[in-house]
């Protein structure tokens, strides 16, 4: 079994294709439930964030694998697989596990370090568990995944060259209000994770008075409460909105809630002499519709544009030690992912052992009645022995053996000289319909549609493992 990364991030994709491809929470199980029942795809975790759609799974055969979750993209995002390539990349095995432990540790993030990812990862893997679409490799993946994410936060200081994304989109907004927050009323639309976020950011900023609204009033008053805010009925948001100075906007709302109508009627009732009204976007899908930016008097600061404001950030040295806490995380990995290639040959010569002394020992009870039970218990006590003994070297070695590069060649020895029958899947298997001639032509080398890189991601022609 392979291991296969394909998504689309804000590196790949504008936010209109990550809307596209956006998976709400109500949609998740459904969605997985669809990946594992594809013919090449035996288990799959899912990462559904404002800033990435990825998903994890384990594959057997890569060109089929591929196809399989390029159509429930497709099909999620409403578009053909030969659409969305110039969007997507792909990882496959060591280049998968490397992308994996990079976003968990924050360094694949818009804003590097960023913790809040290591979170999502975490809601991602619970989803999986709950739709039962993650198996023995992925529950192994992701948790190594989160535990090295755990380490480079608690080993380094990546923590100071990445702030949270809601930080970052903050500063951003007070270059455009004389460069600090502090006392500047705020309104944070949206009680969710990245909306608690954004309320207990603006506080220790300084911003307020502080004004909470969502569409389930509850939520938003219990949030407002947690931080000496005020709820507002989402239905007074057009009076809010002109009260305030910023707005952190993030709903999982599939349409736009701040429209350029609701928008423009709060700036007619505002001071403009108060500088301009600063949206700060967060959703995905967009809760600031298009045209609200062309409006006067506002500053919409969105995923795009923090991307493009972000992109020449310096990279901090903690950045550095991060990197080589994950390279060593991946060889670590790699090599367990080695070693379990190899269990089920070990686990089946010691199968086939066991049936050569079942059956020597039942063709002596034929020829020899006459042993008493004591005595045919003691030969078969001696010949188990005998034969453990001599596996326990060859299958301990071939264990050390598997764990190094290119160690999988023991395994499909050990089959072929004890002619053993292990469940194989093919590393080279037909392309499904679902690849198309653009997207096949980027699977077949180095190519920018997919950002991957053949030589890596495509099985070598050899013995299956």
């Amino acid at each position: 079994m392979k291991l296969l990364v394909v998504g689309a991030s804000y590196r790949t994709a504008p936010v209109a294709t990550l809307e596209q491809l956006a998976v709400p929470p109500a949609d998740l199980t459904r969605t997985l439930d669809r990946l594992v029942a594809q013919p090449y795809v035996t288990e799959a975790v899912l990462v559904s964030t404002c800033n990435r759609v990825e998903v994890y799974a384990a594959v057997s055969g890569f060109h089929g694998g591929l196809g399989d979750i390029c159509a429930v993209l497709g099909e999620q995002a409403g578009s053909s697989p030969a659409a969305l390539a110039s969007h997507l990349y792909v990882h496959y095995d060591a280049a998968a596990v490397d992308h994996v432990f990079r976003v968990a540790t924050g360094l694949d993030s818009m804003v590097v370090g960023e913790a809040q990812i290591l979170g999502q990862l975490r809601d991602a893997y619970h989803w999986a568990t709950g739709a039962d679409s993650a198996g023995r490799l992925l529950h192994e993946l992701m948790q190594q995944a989160l535990r090295v994410g755990k380490r480079a936060h608690a080993e380094t200081g990546i923590d100071r060259a990445g702030q949270s994304v809601v930080t970052a989109a903050l500063e951003l907004a007070a270059g455009h209000l004389d460069g600090d927050l502090a006392g500047r009323p705020a309104l944070v639309v949206g009680a969710g994770a990245m909306g608690s976020l954004g309320v207990a950011t603006l506080s220790r900023l300084g911003a307020g008075p502080l004004t909470v609204t969502n569409r389930g009033a509850d939520r938003a008053v219990r949030l407002a409460e947690s931080y000496g805010a005020s709820a507002a009925p989402m239905a007074e948001l057009t009076d809010t909105l002109s009260t305030v100075d910023i707005v952190v906007a993030a709903t999982a709302s599939t349409e736009p809630v701040l429209t350029r109508s609701v928008v423009g009627r709060a700036l007619a009732d505002r001071d403009p002499s108060r500088g301009p009204l600063v949206l700060l976007d967060l959703a995905v899908p967009r809760d600031v519709e298009e045209g609200v930016a062309e409006l006067s008097g506002v500053e919409v600061i969105d995923i795009d544009r923090m991307a493009s404001l972000l992109a020449d950030g310096p990279v901090a040295a903690d950045a550095a030690a991060v990197e080589r806490i994950v390279v060593g995380e991946v060889e670590g990995f790699l090599t367990w992912l080695r070693g379990a290639d190899v269990a089920p040959t070990v686990a089946a010569l010691r199968g086939r052992a066991d049936d050569v002394v079942t059956a020597e020992l039942r063709r002596l009870a034929q020829r020899r009645p006459d042993l008493g039970d004591d005595l045919r218990a003691e030969v078969a006590r001696t010949v188990h022995r005998v034969v453990q003994r001599l596996l326990h070297q060859p299958t301990v070695k071939v264990r050390q053996l598997a764990a190094e590069p290119g160690g999988d060649q023991y395994a499909a020895l050990l089959r072929e000289l004890f002619d053993l029958q292990v469940p194989q899947t093919s590393p080279v298997d037909t392309v499904p319909d679902v690849i198309t001639p653009d997207l096949g032509a980027a699977i077949a080398g180095t190519d920018p549609v997919l950002g991957v890189d053949a030589a890596e991601s495509t099985p070598p022609t050899g013995g299956a493992r």
